[in-house]
């Protein structure tokens, strides 16, 4: 029986202190063997790893393998993060990729996508301010988002007061994500392949859900608006997450459920649910920060260096 993940109180850099095993959440403690997977499998997975490594920008996988669909691409993405589990990084939960549907046409999507986030990717707030270094992050954009905290594995659902029931603690937060190929173009299996396009996540001020009275309407209600520099540049609402943040992770359960090669949500996982606005280009020097109405969520002030 995996332990949660407890919160690390007085460091702001490293938030999580991982007791979860290892074998719960990657799906087995060692990589797929080369006689379990493809060669293409193993190849694409070894082309987004050097990428990432080695800072360059790739050609989509899906422009020389016209017939990669969702389910090699999963295997990808296993395979990708078997690798970063054998290098030493621990998962510690979850990101889900393109929930907010205005930024489905830009991208040409038709839904979301999902990736694991790690003690590596994540970290934490103090005072609702923090700084992140960027500079290891290829073509970074930056995303307002609710991060979901669950104290126990939620149930295969479509009621968000049934997840909820699963939840200690909420945030606001912003998930950095990044992308190895030129331009943004790509497809939505590309973009599981290459970690769901993630890079990094600050997750803001933790508030326990017991506090906040009538949660799920208002996280449905609720909305953002984000600043640069002291400049509102977007505004946004729960609502425009697969209408609400709740049932974005609705939406990770029923996908997992049917996903056998990888693990349900578990305790003491993290979920992030999201960008609740269009996603924008970040560059050292910058200062962003959100301004919420309507739920009890402090907003977050970071600088980026």
């Amino acid at each position: 029986m995996p332990k949660a993940l407890s919160l690390v109180k007085g460091h702001s850099r490293t938030l999580w202190h991982a007791t979860v095993a290892l074998h719960d959440l990657s799906g087995g403690t060692h990589s797929a063997s080369m006689s379990m997977i493809s060669s293409s499998t193993a190849e694409d997975a070894g082309a987004i790893l050097d990428a990432f490594a080695g800072h360059r920008l790739i050609a989509p996988l899906s422009d020389r393998d016209r017939s990669l669909d969702e389910d090699r691409a999963y295997e990808i993405a296993r395979e990708v993060h078997s690798r970063r589990v054998q290098a030493g990084e621990t998962p510690v939960g979850r990101k889900i990729g393109f929930t907010n549907r205005r930024v489905w046409t830009e991208h040409g999507l038709s839904g979301p996508i999902w990736g694991h986030v790690y003690d590596s990717t994540v970290q934490g707030v103090r005072d609702g301010k923090e700084v992140l270094d960027i500079g290891g992050l290829l073509q970074p954009r930056i995303e307002p988002e609710i991060q979901v905290h669950f104290a126990y594995t939620p149930p295969v659902t479509d009621d968000d007061y049934a997840i909820l029931a699963c939840v200690d603690w909420i945030a606001q937060g912003f998930e950095f994500v990044q992308c190895p190929f030129p331009d943004w173009q790509f497809k939505a299996v590309d973009a599981i392949a290459a970690f769901a396009v993630h890079g990094a996540l600050v997750v803001g001020t933790p508030v326990a859900v017991s506090g906040i009275e009538e949660c799920p309407a208002k996280l449905r209600g609720f909305t953002v608006a984000l600043s640069r520099d002291g400049v509102e540049v977007a505004t946004g609402a729960g609502s425009d997450v697969l209408g609400s943040p709740l049932l974005a992770c609705a939406y990770l359960v029923h996908v997992l459920a049917r996903q056998s090669r990888f693990p349900p949500v578990q305790a003491g996982e993290i979920v992030s649910t999201g960008t609740l606005t269009p996603l924008f280009p970040v560059e050292s020097g910058q200062t962003w920060s959100t301004t919420l109405d309507g739920i009890e969520l402090p907003g977050l002030s970071l600088t980026i260096s």
